[in-house]
């Protein structure tokens, strides 16, 4: 096996090739290790197709040594709660959105930055690049060891009491966001009272009508049915929301070594698995919104969105050390 001692397209490269030249065989002597993947969301969400396609790539090139054990539905707590429990050991792994992990290293929050990635392609070469594989890393930093980088996807605003069309229409909505202080400053940026909360108690809370709205990719929306509490969307595309593969370090311990590579390897398979799906589904599940009755704007005032969060850039432009300007050259 290749010592995992290289970062940015090499590390990948060296990746790839251990994880070739891996056969089930090689695992034969290996005692059994299973793993308990948890994740907050629903059986028919991303993260599930992602989770699913690691658990049998990781069975299939260890011959069945390591088990991996798919816990969905928050059954095992939110994402910070999910996060804590890996760092401690009771929690193995887990498909975990970015903004919760920000709480544990900040840095990582510099890819939430509103409006930053034009594009989903923009975003795929910052994350698999030289960036994304330094942050990736430094998470061991918190006792945690990222794997690979998934999606949540491009963020857009629901709510329940009126169009939105440009930032002044969200004056005073009350619209929950994660826990992260990057989301919350955007919002309030673009007049909105920002509500921060788990997801698992935000889906009470638009049934409550205790908050108006919430931002998150089609992709949850139309998972978590929330066109029955929700009437309008706003395509705003404000945030890309990276999602991560990510282990606890006792967890990435108790893996022998030489099974390490085909961790990592089958973590980037699966994530590059569920980007494509979501990608796919995207205008499907935008059509059956649509026929469900949601008022979907497609062309909101995206100049006047953009020009409302510089706020957000002057606050934390100079927080992310150079990562900003790393990632700036690296897409201009």
């Amino acid at each position: 096996m290749f010592r995992r001692d290289l970062m940015g397209g090499l590390a990948a490269l060296t990746l790839t090739a251990a994880a070739a030249q891996a056969a089930p065989e090689d695992f034969a002597d290996m005692d059994p290790v299973s793993l308990r993947l948890a994740h907050v969301v629903n059986e028919e969400d991303g993260f599930h197709l992602a989770a699913e396609r690691f658990r049998d790539l990781v069975d299939e090139r260890t011959g069945g040594k390591i088990s991996v054990e798919i816990v969905p539905n928050a059954q095992l707590g939110d994402e910070r709660t999910l996060l804590e429990g890996m760092q401690i050991g009771s929690i193995d792994m887990g498909v975990i959105t970015n903004g919760p992990v920000s709480n544990f290293l900040e840095d990582i929050a510099v890819f939430e930055l509103p409006f930053l990635f034009p594009s989903r392609e923009a975003a795929y070469e910052v994350l698999d690049g030289e960036v994304g594989q330094e942050l990736l890393d430094r998470l061991e930093e918190v006792n945690l060891k990222g794997l690979a980088y998934a999606e949540r996807g491009f963020r857009n605003l629901t709510n329940s009491q009126t169009p939105v069309a440009t930032p002044a229409d969200m004056e005073g909505l009350r619209i929950r966001v994660m826990e992260n202080p990057v989301y919350i400053d955007t919002f309030r940026a673009l007049g909105a009272n920002a509500v921060p909360m788990a997801w698992t108690e935000a889906l009470t809370a638009m049934q409550q009508d205790t908050i108006d709205g919430q931002e998150n990719p089609v992709n949850v929306v139309h998972s978590f049915g929330l066109d029955e509490t929700q009437d309008y969307m706003t395509m705003t595309r404000h945030t890309y929301a990276p999602a991560l593969f990510v282990m606890g370090m006792p967890a990435w311990n108790k893996v022998p070594e030489e099974a390490h590579e085909v961790l990592v390897q089958s973590a980037r398979d699966a994530a590059a698995f569920e980007r494509e799906e979501n990608a796919r589904m995207e205008a499907e599940q935008l059509a059956e919104l649509e026929e469900r009755g949601m008022e979907i704007d497609t062309d909101p005032d995206l100049a006047a969105f953009r020009e409302q969060v510089a706020p957000v850039y002057e606050e934390y432009g100079e927080r992310f050390g150079d990562y900003l300007d790393r990632i700036r050259a690296q897409i201009d």
